[in-house]
């Protein structure tokens, strides 16, 4: 094995490690709060993106119009998000987040969050940013080679 392959092999091993430990942390809140993975990953894009409209949301997610509406119904009724009306188009709305992410269940998910950020902030300082766009690049060309 070339040294590149296992450099390579070693790269992959440890993402796909980072990316089981937070998937972990992510199962145990969508357990708690006894929602879909779907669901769960809207929530957090709500939370990044306060105010985001459906569209947004469905882009997001690769789902249907249908879909987004049945998502963001649940995500109302459980009390997880609220629906507030565009005051400039009637029929449009925007959603934002109801849930604390410091608090449980997502407290774990969080905290995960933050520590593996002062991890790399630690050890790469300003090159973190250039791992970031390596990382966005090389995914964003994987799914790209993948459709």
């Amino acid at each position: 094995m070339s040294s590149e392959a296992a450099s390579t092999s070693k790269l992959s091993r440890a993402l796909n490690a980072y990316s089981a430990a937070r998937n972990d942390a992510l199962v145990a809140a969508r357990k708690e709060l006894r929602i879909s993975e779907v669901d769960a990953r809207a929530l957090l894009f709500v939370v990044d993106n306060p105010g985001v409209r459906p569209s947004a949301l469905r882009d997001y997610l690769g789902i249907t119009s249908a879909g987004v509406t049945s998502l963001v119904d649940r995500l109302v009724e459980r009390g997880l998000a609220r629906r507030d009306s565009d005051a400039e188009d009637r029929r449009g709305n925007h959603i934002t987040a109801t849930v604390d992410l410091t608090a449980e269940p997502w407290s774990a998910l969080t905290a995960f969050d933050r520590r593996f950020e002062r991890a790399v902030e630690a050890n790469l300082g300003a090159r973190s940013d250039e791992l970031a766009a390596l990382l966005t690049h090389l995914t964003e060309e994987s799914v790209a080679q993948s459709a």
